[in-house]
C-alpha cells in the first residue's frame, strides 16, 4: 500500500485483503455456530486477568480509539446489545494478536486510528475519544464519504459482526448474547479454547491422517 496521510489521500487505493472479504474466516465462523440448543451455550467469559489486560489497554492509543468507534458504530441502545456487550474490542484484540491475521489488515486498522485522530483534530481540535456522541458520529459519516474511510468503518463493522455471531471462545459474543438476540439456536458442541479453527490442523493432516488409520485398521 502506498503511504498516505488521511482517509482523503488520493493516492489510497483499497488494499487486497479487503477485496477478498477474508471469506475463509467468515465461512468457518458461520460454520462454527451451527444449529443446536441454546441451553448449550458454554459459560465462557474473560478471565480477571484478560479483562485488567484490556481496560490497560483501553486506557491508550490505538485501542482508545478503536474501543469508542466500536461503540460508536454499535452504541447502546433498548433493542439490542452494543459494542460493548458483545464484547467487540476483546473480539477485535483477538483477531490483531491471536488469529493469523493478515498484516496488511492489521496495518490498515491501525493507520485508521492516526487518520481519524489527525482528522477529529483538523476539525474539531481534539481528538476523537474527546468528542460528543453527535461529533464523533459526524466525523465518522464525513470520512465515509472516502474510499479509504468506507473501507476502514467497513472492516470494523465486519468485526463487530464476527463478534456478534461466533462462538464466545473467540472472544466476544459473551454468554451468547448476539444468539439469543438474534434468537439463533447455536451449534453444539461449541469451540473451545484449544479447539478454534486457526488453532486445528491443516485438513490435509486431518485427511492424511485419517487414511492411516484406516490402513492400519484393514
Amino acid at each position: 500500500m502506498l503511504f498516505i496521510s488521511s482517509f482523503f489521500d488520493k493516492n489510497y487505493k483499497t488494499p487486497h485483503f479487503f477485496k477478498q472479504k477474508q471469506l475463509s474466516r467468515r465461512t468457518l465462523l458461520k460454520s462454527a455456530a451451527g444449529m443446536g440448543a441454546i441451553s448449550a451455550i458454554p459459560s465462557f467469559s474473560l478471565n480477571a486477568k484478560q479483562q485488567e489486560s484490556l481496560v490497560q489497554l483501553t486506557k491508550a492509543d490505538p485501542w482508545l480509539t478503536l474501543d469508542a468507534t466500536l461503540k460508536q458504530l454499535l452504541p447502546k441502545s433498548a433493542t439490542g446489545p452494543s459494542a460493548e456487550d458483545i464484547n467487540a474490542l476483546a473480539y477485535l484484540h483477538q483477531v490483531m494478536t491471536v488469529q493469523p491475521t493478515e498484516q496488511d489488515e492489521k496495518d490498515f486498522i491501525l493507520k485508521g486510528v492516526g487518520w481519524l485522530n489527525g482528522y477529529a483534530n483538523s476539525e474539531k481540535n481534539k481528538a476523537f475519544i474527546e468528542l460528543t456522541f453527535n461529533e464523533k458520529e459526524q466525523l465518522l459519516k464525513g470520512i465515509s464519504q472516502s474510499r479509504a474511510g468506507e473501507n476502514w468503518l467497513n472492516t470494523l463493522l465486519d468485526y463487530i459482526l464476527q463478534a456478534m455471531l461466533a462462538p464466545p471462545s473467540y472472544g466476544g459474543n459473551s454468554k451468547g448474547i448476539g444468539w439469543q438476540w438474534l434468537e439463533h439456536k447455536a451449534g453444539f458442541p461449541l469451540p473451545e479454547k484449544g479447539q478454534r479453527y486457526f488453532e486445528l490442523p491443516p485438513r490435509a493432516n486431518i485427511i492424511k491422517l485419517t487414511r492411516l488409520n484406516y490402513q492400519e485398521n484393514k
